[in-house]
């Protein structure tokens, strides 16, 4: 581009006189027409002119057609180049040199703004032409965006097409080797039946002999068949007896627990009777210190007593001795006689009185010492009968111990009994558990739930009182608000054992929002849950099993259920917020659940973590727990808001007996259901609710169809039931805990739980079946 410096006259440099010719340097100030690619060519001499005399020949040429003098690049810089020669006393010719240079330059500086506008205009259409080169670029570029985004649709849609031929030439092909299998082993079996027919016709005979013998086994198995059924009546009998020594176990629970409280009245009137000894016991003791402490006094007072008396005595013998010795004195004075006459008389006299007063302390010393044995005496008896009370006591207490003993016993086989009659039915076993209430609940009006004290609903039944009316509802058990961590892990310690033992397994907790689910199933750092003592459990169990020639390998999963969408909670959260998706909404891992034949649940693409040791998996609890969704609502500040479902796959092996087991434990803590009016619930936890109670209601249906037993279950309504079809309609062992809130305001929602736990409660779903072979899977596991 040609800047404002190249456009302007070239100046003349100050002329220099040297010798006698005087010669003018125009300095070259730019260059015209740099960005031009082609010189023009130089064309004839202008005008056709003799050049004038002391100049250089002319290099451009005058248009025929304006009268204009047409330069190109070279023309002008030779004209910037040209040196003029002046001459010294020629003025006129020096000036007709300068004019017709002059001349030349204007010529050339009109060329070059010519060709500047030339340039610009030029310049303008060039850019005009980039615009809209560079918009036809843009939408060009959409419309290859928008033709490509379809290519990748269809390049998706044809790699599943062609990964769904390839499966089904696959199996063609597979099909096709197996007939190709199938007709060699028939050519083959024809030629070894024809020689089998040679063979059989010659063993014709011998076959008429087995005939005959297998007429008489034939009897012998009816014989054999009888005796079946003679067995199976027997064993009929044995049920019913067993049926009636549990009634007979029922009615010896009845009587011991009359007699436990007869004897507890008992021994709280013993506990009475020895208080009121004790009390006695402690008068009769206070009466003795009291009574020591008088004779003690009594003993000094006749201490002080006798010494005054031997004092007295000297002081008399002293007194005696002096008249002895001053009889002879004396006689010179009668009236100092007569003094000493008195005095000793005062002296007898306070004698005789001492001495009386001697007597009645001795006389109050042996009352004392009486009194004293009375008490002492007192004391052994109440000693004797206080060793009496508590050799009575003892022998209850140990009679009661003896009786807690029975009736724990009888507890345990009345449980053991029920769980063997609820696996044969195929029931779901629900237990019931009560939050504790908690400082932000406040201070509340009435108690809505109470707990039934009959003998046949104590520890199994619940009441809860709404708008003054009772509710009453039965479960296999009941935890009040006062039970810890420790007593409900107990309960459901065997069914966690059974996971081990080759069995399907799966616990999941269910309840509104702030009833206790995630600290029934997690807990806390102090107050561990379900699961964290459910994996110490399985890890201790399988640890011991070692010494018996049992090696497990364990995997551990983790999930959650989101707004009907699937995330693995052991990838990093950032995986889970960067998967990219379609238009479709399908991510980048297809988490897409499969039930097998043998009703084990696989969900594609979840990582699966084989674990050691129970610091290992507690890190993944801790992970997840991290990752799962919570949100804070009016109802609860840390809301779960997804469906959380623990997985631990068992795979044992017998190395001595070759017998391996595949068992199954699944531990869910469900989403809590709420009500929008009470949640306060908006934008995305609006959503979340939605889908949670949707989730829920699809749970409600499959239960109320399995109670119905109609014959479609709507599993495939939601994420949640379709992964819970096989604990809910397969072979799995099933537990649900329905977490309940003490609060009035949650009683509706209570009531709803509780009667949703009823009809769960009253499912069969099938008999549980262990998962065993002969044929070990792995020889190789790890993490014995």
């Amino acid at each position: 581009m040609v800047t404002g410096n190249q456009n302007r006259a070239p100046r003349s440099p100050p002329a220099k006189r040297r010798g006698t010719t005087i010669q003018v340097s125009l300095d070259k100030r730019g260059k015209t027409g740099v960005g031009r690619t082609t010189a023009r060519q130089p064309l004839a001499e202008s005008n056709h002119k003799k050049p004038v005399a002391g100049t250089s020949d002319f290099p451009g040429v005058k248009d025929s057609e304006n009268g204009e003098v047409v330069f190109g690049k070279e023309e002008v810089e030779a004209l910037l180049n040209e040196v003029l020669k002046l001459k010294k006393l020629d003025a006129k010719g020096n000036m007709q040199l300068v004019t017709d240079y002059s001349k030349r330059l204007k010529l050339g500086l009109k060329w070059s703004f010519q060709e500047q506008e030339k340039l610009e205009t030029e310049l303008e259409t060039s850019r005009k032409k980039c615009i809209d080169t560079e918009t036809e670029m843009e939408r060009k570029v959409v419309d290859l965006n928008s033709f490509l985004l379809n290519l990748k649709n269809e390049n998706a849609a044809l790699d599943e097409k062609l990964a769904k031929e390839s499966s089904e030439k696959l199996d063609a092909l597979n099909h096709h080797r197996l007939e190709k299998d199938a007709r060699v082993d028939a050519e083959r079996l024809q030629a070894s039946l024809s020689e089998d027919l040679e063979n059989i016709r010659k063993e014709k005979l011998a076959v008429d002999k087995q005939v005959i013998s297998l007429s008489e086994t034939y009897k012998r198995l009816q014989e054999y068949n009888t005796s079946l059924q003679q067995y199976n009546s027997k064993l009929q009998t044995d049920l019913s007896v067993v049926n009636e020594s549990l009634t007979k176990v029922e009615k010896e629970k009845l009587a011991v627990v009359e007699n436990l409280s007869t004897l507890r009245g008992h021994y709280n009137s013993i506990q009475e009777q020895l208080t009121s000894s004790r009390v006695s016991l402690d008068e009769a003791v206070n009466q003795k210190k009291s009574l020591d402490n008088e004779v003690k006094c009594l003993r000094e007072e006749l201490q002080k007593v006798r010494e005054d008396r031997d004092r007295h005595i000297v002081q008399v013998q002293g007194l005696t001795a002096d008249i002895l010795r001053r009889k002879e004195v004396t006689e010179k004075s009668i009236v100092d006689l007569e003094n000493l006459a008195a005095k000793s008389q005062a002296l007898q006299e306070m004698c005789s009185s001492q001495a009386e007063q001697i007597c009645v302390l001795q006389h109050q010393l042996a009352t004392a010492n009486e009194k004293l044995k009375m008490a002492d005496l007192s004391v052994i008896e109440s000693k004797s009968k206080h060793e009496g009370h508590e050799k009575t006591i003892s022998e209850l207490r140990s009679n009661l111990a003896d009786l807690e003993q029975q009736l724990i016993s009888g507890e345990n086989l009345r449980k053991k009994l029920h769980n063997t009659i609820l696996e044969l039915k195929g029931n779901i076993r629900v237990f019931c558990r009560v939050r504790p209430s908690l400082p932000d609940d406040g201070v509340a009006s009435e108690a809505i739930v109470s707990y039934p004290t009959a003998t046949e609903s104590l520890g199994r039944g619940i009441d809860l009182i709404q708008s003054g009316q009772k509710y009453p509802f039965t479960f296999d058990k009941v935890f009040n608000h006062e039970a810890s961590q420790e007593d409900v892990f107990l309960e459901i310690s065997q069914l966690v054992q059974s996971a081990l033992d080759g069995y399907k397994v799966c616990i999941f907790a269910y309840g509104q929002t702030g009833s206790g689910k995630t600290y029934t199933m997690m807990g806390k750092p102090d107050r561990k849950g379900l699961i964290p003592r459910s994996l110490e459990q399985i890890f201790q169990a399988s640890q011991a099993l070692t010494a018996q020639g049992w090696k497990y390998k364990l995997q551990a999963s983790m999930l959650e259920i989101y707004n009907e969408t699937i995330r693995d909670l052991l990838l990093p959260r950032s995986s889970n917020m960067d998967i990219v998706r379609t238009e479709s909404g399908v991510s980048g891992r297809q988490y897409a659940i499969k039930h097998d034949a043998d009703g084990n649940t696989h969900v594609s693409d979840l990582t699966l973590v084989d674990v050691c040791s129970v610091r290992e998996i507690s890190s993944l609890l801790e992970q997840a727990s991290q990752s799962r969704s919570v949100g804070r609502t009016q109802m609860n500040e840390q809301s779960s808001r997804s469906h959380f479902v623990f997985t631990l796959r068992i795979f044992g092996v017998n190395e001595g007996t070759e017998q391996q087991v595949q068992g199954v434990l699944n531990l869910i803590d469900l989403a809590g259901s709420e009500r929008l009016s009470k949640s306060g619930a908006t934008g995305d936890r609006l959503k979340e609710t939605q889908s949670i109670n949707k989730s829920l209601s699809a749970l409600a249906d499959v239960i109320f169809a399995l109670a119905k037993k109609e014959d479609h279950i709507p599993f495939r309504n939601s994420k949640l039931t379709y992964l819970l079809q096989p604990c809910l309609g397969g072979d799995s062992k099933t537990l649900m805990f329905v977490n309940i809130s003490p609060q009035p305001s949650s009683s509706g929602e209570s009531l709803c739980s509780l009667r949703f736990a009823a009809r769960v409660n009253a499912c069969e779903i099938g008999i549980p079946r262990r998962q065993t072979t002969m044929r070990p899977i792995d020889s190789h596991l790890n993490c014995g």
